[in-house]
């Protein structure tokens, strides 16, 4: 128990503290309803974390398919029996508990991809036919996730998956084949978007052509920001969120409601706490001497970064309004969950960091 990095688990604590103070904020100095709940699932996930941590990591090596499987019949079955919610199928109902499929597979995938790249030579990794099967084990979710519709986990699929074929050692020619087909194809794959899709592109490119419509979340979400100032306003005392100007204030917007109050300060201090959160991701994947638990922790640790990055620039008017939620700081169960196995994984690697994994499962050399 004593190998855990303790030092990782107090920094996702700093980050989770940061989320039930600003839940009770937005909640009117209240616990109830979200910082109670938040706080009940983070206490569940840091259990599921630490257990995760001390399983042997050969066992995920085992079991990397079978969870990757096991995620895409779950993926599918949003299309039989997904619950429909804001115009979406996104979610499968289990009793009084919802869970959405495409959060767990974004961490499935990692673990496939870690387990197949681990099974590869250098040299068959910039062999083109080794990789159609990564390809396809990446094309599967991203399109049923487009069917739900969910272009924003979607693309974060897309992201995180290019960056771990980017660490596995798939030459940048390819990548920069693949960037040509996707820029040829933008004529043809805008006129396959959803109109509320295109919508948000066009309100990105301007939003004050509709102050008061789709313009609205982001115009609120920078008044905001910028009301905040350098030290902002103090704890609670944001007259956006508090007054309900702010939409979503408990959950892709928070970061909104955290700058008001604490400012450009607060802000850069909570990156900070990320910062070094993805700086022990990829610390621990660099300690790492086998392939398969170095790239478990730069993929995981590339996810909270992609989180990060796009729930910010969301919000600040840098990409279009997508719905990412800021990492074990906004209100939500699944996302939470997800990532919190996901740096149980992370410290797994560390625990077996001079592990010698077999390139398949059930050699004991190879």
């Amino acid at each position: 128990m004593w190998e855990i990095n303790w030092g990782l688990v107090l920094l996702i604590l700093a980050v989770a503290s940061v989320g039930f103070l600003m839940l009770t904020s937005v909640a009117g100095g209240e616990v109830d309803p979200w910082a109670s709940r938040q706080l009940m699932r983070f206490g569940v996930g840091l259990v599921v974390m630490l257990a995760i941590a001390m399983v042997d990591i050969k066992f995920w090596l085992r079991w990397a398919y079978v969870i990757y499987g096991l995620s895409l019949l779950a993926l599918i079955g949003v299309e039989v029996m997904g619950e429909i919610g804001m115009g979406a199928r996104r979610w499968i109902a289990l009793g009084p508990f919802q869970f959405q499929p495409s959060e767990v597979m974004k961490l499935a995938l990692v673990l496939a991809l870690a387990r197949y790249f681990h099974g590869l030579s250098y040299e068959d990794i910039g062999r083109l036919r080794w990789l159609l099967v990564p390809l396809a084990l990446v094309a599967m979710p991203v399109m049923l996730v487009l069917r739900q519709p969910d272009l924003g986990t979607a693309l974060m699929i897309l992201i995180a998956a290019g960056l771990l074929f980017f660490a596995a050692g798939v030459r940048l020619w390819k990548f920069a084949l693949v960037i040509v087909v996707i820029l040829s194809t933008m004529p043809v794959a805008w006129e396959m978007l959803h109109g509320y899709q295109k919508q948000r592109v066009m309100t990105f490119l301007n939003p004050e052509t509709d102050p008061l419509g789709s313009g609205y979340h982001i115009l609120q979400s920078k008044i905001a920001l910028g009301s905040g100032g350098v030290f902002g306003k103090g704890y609670a005392q944001g007259t956006q969120s508090q007054l309900s100007f702010l939409p979503e204030k408990h959950t892709d917007f928070i970061f909104t409601t955290f700058a008001e109050e604490f400012g450009l300060a607060g802000a850069i201090g909570l990156l900070g706490l990320y910062g070094f959160v993805l700086a022990y991701g990829f610390a621990i994947g660099m300690r790492a001497r086998n392939q398969f638990g170095r790239l478990i922790a730069f993929g995981v640790t590339c996810l909270l970064f992609i989180y990060v990055f796009i729930n910010i620039a969301m919000v600040t008017g840098l990409v279009p309004v997508v719905g990412v939620p800021l990492p074990l700081v906004s209100y939500g169960g699944t996302s939470m969950m997800t990532l919190l196995a996901g740096f149980g994984l992370v410290l797994c690697v560390w625990v077996h960091r001079d592990a010698i994994v077999p390139r398949r499962p059930g050699r004991l050399v190879d």
